[in-house]
């Protein structure tokens, strides 16, 4: 193991002093920022904004959302030049850019380090150095500690490390207003809570990818048994935390209306999960489970979204 690491630390050394010149076009750089991962970094700090209710130029908060997801963007381009290695083994992952021989991993660091930095001043400069410091903290959090140091150590990388993921709402509101409110806590929360089910659910299914790499995920470290008993426990924690916005006065009658549906459908599809211990039907439900999860977190945000953003808002109480 400690053979692998060093090998490990040598690769990733030498890519901050070559970089190549890649075969890769616009698509293959693009790609490098997980433009899926983009996307949500992005849909949930617009919600982040929005909840806030911002006397704020459209200007401003249009440039901080773009740095956001410029940010985010520079997280999974560094966490693909990081992870270049496990990814070459994992069926999901080896046509990313940088296994697939597309671009090079010093031309990747140097990308991302870029894009990084630009975001963070940028955001400064355009908003605030509070929302800039937090963007910073997230990119530093997800490359640092949850790239380098939690995935390959413990199986709980995904329960600490959600907290990279959770951020994007926090640093949205502190650019639009200048400081962080509990409505952009609760929506971390929500977000943070929501992770280990969603990660889990696939960790299930991709478990033989997992232990090809070499990763500590919770299935291969503490079984798919003890991982669907905590994918339960999470979801009961999930479950009541997605209604909490509609406690605070922030999520009105249709927000209450989804959190209530939809954290009956998590934890119906929990429950099956825990149940089906082992074949085909296990895996199956599990995949739904991940599926259904994405779907779930989606609801929640885009209701706040209409809400606050199209006037639809109808408190629950008073």
């Amino acid at each position: 193991m400690s053979t692998m690491s060093n090998s490990l630390a040598d690769n990733h050394t030498e890519s901050f002093a070559t970089a190549g010149l890649s075969q890769g076009d616009v698509s293959d750089f693009f790609a490098l920022l997980k433009p899926r991962v983009m996307f949500l970094v992005v849909f949930t700090a617009l919600v982040g904004m929005v909840v806030s209710h911002p006397n704020v130029h459209p200007v401003v908060a249009f440039v901080s959302l773009l740095m956001i997801a410029v940010g985010g963007g520079a997280s999974g381009c560094l966490n693909m030049w990081w992870d270049a290695d496990i990814d070459a083994v994992m069926t999901r992952t080896a046509k990313r850019p940088i296994p697939a021989g597309k671009i090079e991993p010093g031309e990747a660091l140097a990308f991302g380090v870029t894009l990084s930095a630009g975001s963070v001043i940028i955001l400064g400069l355009v908003s605030n150095w509070l929302a800039a410091g937090l963007l910073a903290f997230t990119i530093f959090f997800y490359v640092i500690v949850y790239s380098m140091w939690l995935k390959r150590s413990t199986p709980q990388n995904i329960v600490i490390g959600g907290a990279a993921g959770a951020l994007p709402p926090v640093v949205a509101q502190a650019a639009v207003t200048g400081h962080v409110a509990w409505d952009s806590i609760v929506l971390f929360a929500i977000i943070f809570m929501w992770t280990p089910p969603h990660f889990w659910a696939l960790a299930l299914v991709k478990s033989g990818d997992y232990q090809r790499a070499g990763i500590p995920m919770m299935p291969n470290v503490a079984g798919p048994d003890s991982t669907r008993t905590q994918i339960l426990v999470y979801t009961v924690l999930l479950a009541p935390l997605g209604l909490a916005p509609v406690a605070l006065g922030f999520g009105g009658l249709a927000y209450a209306v989804i959190a209530v549906i939809g954290g009956l459908g998590m934890l119906a599809l929990a429950l099956q999960v825990y149940r089906l211990r082992q074949g085909e039907p296990a895996m199956k439900v599990a995949q739904q489970l991940f599926a259904f999860s994405i779907l779930y977190l989606f609801l929640l945000f885009a209701t706040l979204l209409a809400e606050h953003g199209l006037g639809f808002f109808r408190p629950v109480f008073g």
